[in-house]
């Protein structure tokens, strides 16, 4: 009987070697000399493989000749951006990202070099990391405030990485509950152990809560060490998203509501996070920074996104759709994130300026994963499903009171929305969204928003798409597709007794 091999030890020690890479800012320590059972015995032994573990969030650590397309939750933030309709990628330039903008990866399941495999692995190794912290709960030592802050943190992280196994292997939540989605491990995994069969899509997103409310609860009233933690803010803030794509919008309010209450973090004009590369931004409430010895060169977004650094980001130019763009206010602070009168725009869309290194000679920028705007918008979303368009309206206003001096959404109301995203309806709902597509650009991930919203989408010549992306034979218009639910790679089947190829594999091509 074949046993399941991966995602165990080797995810342990590649986060604990790993971890001495955050340096002093986070107090570890090498680990070299330490066996497992010690690095879980108390709560401050226990930071060295979470640390590890946060490290391998933004470190090119995938199979070698992906790994400047595979560094962690960045990167597949741009890759499910570049599968939507608002980000567009000018040209192949060395093929990193193009093929996700393509939907041209699932056909290549059988190789370790590509997206299915990557992301598979990423968070499963991710799972099995903190499913081994978790196994402490009831022996590791320390202070309850300290022990709780690690087990939260663990049972977040697990939630987290069960969430996007759930975006990017099934389809959407409603409407899909019954159909298959991936397998559930909530034990430490050795060499040897079984491997299980595809959770449906509601038994995952039952783990994916319990795990989230279980995080918010044991994290509120402790504080991290570092702004690459999760703490109970940035938990909450995991929580609002689930709830968001579950369409539990009660849920979503108070979550994102708490999460804006109980954060030091305010929305930041755009002057005051400018590049997008600090975590000292006063609107910033996660994401990793990067200190010299870590910076991953041209496995970095940076790389990817900044064109002035004459890197992958020349070649394959980063752009915003021109309707996207138009739908800005002439006072709206958020032009600048883009230059229509770039001389390379040619017949594309917009050249990106919202990302840039903060220091080109060095590849230096930090990596920022979660900030507040998103919370305001998620409560503004939630308040009008909810039918408060008036709430909805004043969360929106603080937030584009930052943004735009002329802007007003006093009219607006309702929430009917276009089959396509490119059907205006003029509701106060669609006019949430249309924020949120500017604001969170190159940011979240737009196809997964696409998906949880249930609308197609087209791309034009107009918009600024290439003609190589323009995906005219295929059915971006269908929001039941299976083009963006990923193929599940041939090394779990190969692994996994309890998975058939023939019967659990997802559809290869865009329709079952």
């Amino acid at each position: 009987m074949k046993k399941i091999f991966k995602y165990m030890f080797v995810g342990l020690m590649a986060c604990t070697t790993l971890s001495s890479c955050l340096e002093s800012s986070l107090d570890t320590a090498p680990t070299d000399s330490m066996s497992g059972t010690g690095l879980l015995a108390t709560a401050n032994a226990a930071l060295v493989p979470l640390n590890g573990l946060y490290r391998s969030m933004y470190s090119a650590w995938s199979p070698t000749g992906n790994t400047h397309q595979c560094f962690g939750i960045s990167a597949y933030n741009l890759a499910g951006d570049v599968m939507g309709d608002d980000h567009i990628m000018s040209a192949s330039g060395s093929g990193w990202f193009w093929y996700d903008c393509l939907y041209n990866v699932k056909s290549r399941y059988t190789s370790t070099t590509w997206r299915s495999y990557d992301l598979w692995n990423c968070y499963y190794t991710w799972i099995s990391n903190a499913n081994y912290i978790l196994s402490a709960e009831e022996t590791m030592a320390g202070t309850e405030a300290e022990v709780h802050n690690i087990i939260g943190q663990a049972y977040a992280i697990r939630a987290y990485s069960y969430f996007m196994l759930a975006q990017s292997f099934a389809r959407t939540y409603k409407g899909h509950e019954s159909e298959p989605c991936c397998p559930i491990y909530t034990e430490p995994t050795v060499a040897g152990t079984e491997g299980k069969p595809r959770s449906s899509v509601q038994e995952v997103y039952n783990q994916i809560v319990g795990d989230i409310n279980k995080a918010v609860e044991l994290l509120n009233g402790t504080s991290r060490k570092h702004i690459s933690h999760i703490d109970y803010t940035v938990a909450l803030g995991f929580q609002a998203r689930i709830a968001q794509v579950m369409e539990d919008w009660n849920v979503a309010k108070k979550a994102a509501e708490d999460a804006i209450s109980a954060s030091k973090c305010t929305i930041a004009k755009v002057s005051e996070f400018k590049g997008l590369n600090s975590v000292n931004a006063s609107n910033v409430m996660w994401g990793a920074e990067i200190i010299s010895d870590q910076s991953g060169m041209y496995a970095s977004l940076f790389s990817h996104m900044d064109a002035d650094a004459d890197k992958y980001g020349a070649t394959a130019r980063k752009q915003i759709s021109k309707k996207l763009y138009e739908k800005m206010g002439a006072t709206d602070d958020r032009l600048t994130w883009w230059n229509p009168e770039d001389a390379n725009n040619k017949n594309g869309g917009y050249q990106q300026e919202k990302f840039k290194f903060s220091d080109i000679q060095t590849w230096m920028g930090d990596y920022i994963w979660m900030r507040i705007e998103e919370m305001y918008l998620i409560a503004a979303e939630a308040e009008c499903r909810l039918g408060n368009d008036a709430g909805a309206r004043e969360y929106l206003m603080d937030l584009m009171s930052k943004r735009d001096a002329s802007y007003s959404c006093a009219q607006k109301s309702g929430t009917a929305m276009g089959k396509l995203t490119s059907d205006y309806t003029g509701s106060l709902l669609e006019e949430i969204i249309i924020q949120r597509r500017i604001e969170l650009w190159g940011e979240f991930g737009r196809i997964y928003d696409i998906r949880r919203l249930k609308q197609g989408f087209k791309r034009t010549a107009d918009m600024g798409w290439p003609t190589d992306a323009l995906l005219g034979n295929r059915n971006t218009d269908d929001p039941e597709s299976y083009m963006w639910v990923l193929t599940i790679p041939q090394s779990e089947f190969d692994g996994n007794a309890n998975m058939d190829p023939t019967k659990d594999q997802n559809p290869v091509g865009d329709t079952k």
